[in-house]
C-alpha cells in the first residue's frame, strides 16, 4: 500500500477549536448487559463531566494544544460544573447557557468486557445554532489563527455544517467525528479533510448491513468508498484491530496499542484528540495516527470520560 499523504506544517501556535457537545455523564459499571425486560444489579455508579465535544476538546488541552470550545449548556448546576471543568482544563469557553433547557445528559453502562452502551438526551447541545457557532469561531479568529475544528455528531447537523463551513473560509483543517450518525447532507462531506467514524459508524454512512466486513482490505475498501462521498481523507477506527485509512490516492492501516482495557467510553474521543493534535503541529498522517491511537489506548485502560485522557508526556512515553 502507499505512503500516506503529508499534512502541510503551518509555523506557529494555533488553536484547536472543538464545536460541540457537553453532557453530564452518569455510569454504572456492572457484569453483563440486561437483556430485554430483565432486571440486573450494578456494581458501581459515578458521575462525570462529559458529552463527546467535551471531552474531544480536553483530551486535546491535555496532549498540549491551545484549545477554544464552542456549545451550549443548561442554566443549571450541571451546566455550571462543565463550564468549570473548561476552565480547570484551560480551555477557553464560547459556550452559552441556555435558559429553556436543561444541560444535556448520557447514561451509560460499561459491563466487565469494558464494552459500553450509552444514552444521550441531548437538553441544551439541541439549542446550539448556526448563528452562534459563526459568531464565536469569527470572534476567535479576530484574536488568534484557527488551525483546526473539530466536531461531531451530538450538535444539530446545521451547527456541524456551518462550523466546517466557516472553518474552511478561514483555512483550518477541518474534523468531523460522525458520531453518532445524524442525517447529514451530502453537502457537508466536500467541507471535511478528516472524517473519523468507528466501523458502524462507516457501514452506516455507505447504507451497508450484515456481517460481510471482517479484515483489514474489508474495510480498507470501505474507507475508500465513504471518500466517494468527498471527503479528503478517512480514518475507520477499529478499536484493539486498529484503524484504517484512505484517501483519494492512497490507502494503508494503523496498528492499535497492546493493552488490558477497563472502560471504553472516551477512547475514541481520546483517538480524534490525539489526532487533532498531531494534525494541528503538522505531523504527517502515519504520525498523527500513531499518536491518536496511543491516546486512545491509555484512555481505554482507565475509567470514566474526562477522567480517562492522557496527559501529553503518557502518550509521548507510550510512544518511546
Amino acid at each position: 500500500m502507499n505512503q500516506p499523504p503529508s499534512n502541510e506544517s503551518r509555523p506557529g501556535e494555533k488553536v484547536i477549536v472543538v464545536v460541540g457537545s457537553l453532557n453530564t455523564d452518569f455510569v454504572v459499571t456492572l457484569d453483563s448487559f440486561p437483556q430485554a425486560g430483565e432486571t440486573v444489579l450494578g456494581e458501581t455508579f459515578e458521575q462525570f463531566p462529559g458529552g463527546k465535544g467535551l471531552n474531544q476538546a480536553v483530551a486535546s488541552s491535555r496532549l498540549g494544544a491551545n484549545v477554544a470550545m464552542i456549545g451550549a449548556v443548561g442554566n443549571d448546576s450541571f451546566g455550571d460544573a462543565l463550564l468549570a471543568t473548561l476552565a480547570t482544563e484551560a480551555i477557553t469557553s464560547h459556550v452559552e447557557k441556555i435558559t429553556e433547557s436543561s444541560t444535556g445528559i448520557a447514561l451509560i453502562e460499561v459491563a466487565a468486557s469494558g464494552d459500553n452502551k450509552i444514552i444521550v438526551v441531548s437538553g441544551a447541545n439541541s439549542m446550539l445554532t448556526e448563528e452562534i457557532v459563526e459568531s464565536s469561531l469569527r470572534e476567535i479568529a479576530t484574536h488568534q489563527q484557527i488551525g483546526l475544528v473539530l466536531t461531531q455528531g451530538e450538535v444539530p447537523v446545521a451547527a456541524t455544517h456551518k462550523a466546517l463551513s466557516v472553518a474552511k473560509e478561514l483555512g483550518a483543517i477541518t474534523i468531523l467525528n460522525p458520531a453518532p450518525i445524524r442525517d447529514f447532507p451530502s453537502s457537508i462531506f466536500p467541507l471535511v479533510d478528516y472524517l473519523i467514524p468507528n466501523e458502524l459508524e462507516a457501514r452506516e454512512l455507505v447504507e451497508l448491513e450484515g456481517n460481510s466486513f471482517n479484515s483489514m482490505l474489508d474495510f480498507v475498501e470501505l474507507a475508500s468508498s465513504i471518500v466517494n462521498l468527498g471527503v479528503g481523507t478517512v480514518v475507520i477506527t477499529r478499536g484493539e484491530k486498529g484503524a484504517v485509512w484512505s484517501t483519494a490516492t492512497a490507502s494503508g492501516q494503523a496498528a492499535a496499542f497492546r493493552i488490558v482495557p477497563v472502560d471504553s467510553v472516551a477512547a475514541g474521543d481520546a483517538f480524534c484528540g490525539g489526532l487533532a493534535v498531531a494534525l494541528n503541529e503538522g505531523q504527517p498522517l502515519n504520525e498523527a495516527l500513531r499518536w491518536a491511537s496511543a491516546a486512545g489506548a491509555i484512555a481505554a485502560t482507565r475509567a470514566g470520560a474526562v477522567t480517562s485522557l492522557p496527559q501529553r508526556s503518557e502518550v509521548e512515553g507510550l510512544l518511546t
